[in-house]
């Protein structure tokens, strides 16, 4: 094959490479940034159905935003307000009791069970002892200040985010129609009906989902707190608080959150209380499982219990919990597209 000129051929190529090199280098600093946008566009589909339920209410539209906007933001700053005194002075407590935890841990009745189960292959004494030292040597505070200070970023970075999540989230959840309308707009006309009722569908599935995972979420929390003040366990808001966080991740969040409360009440409380918490977060997970979320799922999303494993570990790998997240409605809404849109063309040819 003859190539006429190649040296501009090469000089082309050459800039195209550079160019989707730039381009790729750019998505991936802006990484934090697109996943800001993401997070609100999906809590303001979230927030649309309580829009829209109030319009039909006879609310204007006006009146039905301003509610939802008002209610959102009083959720955000109670719980912040509730949960953030609780969890600074919890942890204070943590860490200036920790260096006593650690020497009074040998002295459990549970720890010398576990230390005579597992027998002389690991000498969890000896363990105890070495952590004890490193956490009662002074010498040890400057790189544990350098850690709290690598999360004290953390959280303010945590804090600003959430920040800009919320505004971006009022301003997407007031001209949601307006962008909606833009999309379809883009369309060619023969197209548009289809592809407006399409997106419809999708974004009202994920609304619902949204709306779904969020409640399922909160009532995790708010039943855990409930049950850890009962029993009389340690920090109650703090791990409702977790539980409730935890539980925003498909499938396992709520497993996760088991574990993590019933081992910190292990350590704060009693082996009781740890097990009693344990036992009710079995309770909760059959009733959530077959009664509590096919109920409230079964209205977000139409997808194969199957393609929800597949989705929430696929998500899980690519982007951690946010993916975990999204990827079911995301999939659900590949294969509406898929049933309605490449399905029939196949059944044409």
């Amino acid at each position: 094959m003859k190539i006429e000129k190649p040296f501009r051929l090469g000089f082309i190529a050459a800039l195209g490479v550079g160019l989707a090199l730039l381009l790729m280098t750019m998505i991936g600093s802006l990484a934090t940034v697109l996943t800001y946008i993401g997070v609100a566009f999906f809590v303001s589909l979230g927030l649309s159905p309580a829009v829209a339920f109030l319009v039909r209410r006879r609310f204007p539209k006006w009146a039905a935003l301003v509610t939802v906007v008002v209610i959102f933001l009083g959720v955000i700053i109670g719980v912040v307000w509730a949960v953030l005194p609780s969890l600074i002075d919890q942890t204070s407590s943590f860490i200036r009791g920790l260096p006593d935890l650690v020497k009074n841990i040998t002295a459990e009745p549970w720890f010398i069970w576990i230390t005579q189960q597992i027998g002389t292959s690991v000498d969890l004494t000896a363990i105890i002892k070495e952590l004890t030292t490193w956490v009662s040597n002074p010498a040890n505070f400057t790189s544990v200040a350098g850690g709290l200070l690598d999360v004290g970023v953390g959280v303010a970075t945590g804090v600003t985010g959430t920040i800009i999540v919320v505004i971006l989230t009022l301003y997407f959840t007031a001209s949601l129609d307006s962008i909606k309308s833009f999309a379809y707009s883009l369309v060619p006309r023969s197209k548009r009906d289809t592809f407006a009722s399409m997106t419809e569908e999708i974004t009202g599935g994920v609304g619902k989902y949204v709306v779904g995972q969020i409640a399922l979420a909160a009532l995790n929390g708010v039943l855990c707190f409930i049950v850890l003040v009962s029993i009389g366990g340690k920090a109650a808001i703090v791990w409702a608080f977790v539980a409730f966080l935890l539980a925003l991740i498909p499938l396992i969040g709520t497993v996760i959150s088991s574990v993590v409360v019933s081992f910190s009440q292990l350590l704060l409380a009693s082996p009781l209380t740890a097990l009693v918490i344990l036992i009710y977060f079995l309770i909760y997970m059959q009733i959530e499982a077959y009664v509590i979320s096919p109920r409230i799922m079964n209205k977000a999303v139409s997808i194969p219990g199957s393609a929800v494993v597949i989705a929430a570990l696929a998500g899980g790998t690519l982007m951690g919990v946010l993916g975990a997240l999204v990827a079911i409605p995301i999939a659900a809404s590949i294969i509406l597209i898929i049933k309605q849109v490449v399905v029939p063309r196949m059944n044409l040819e």
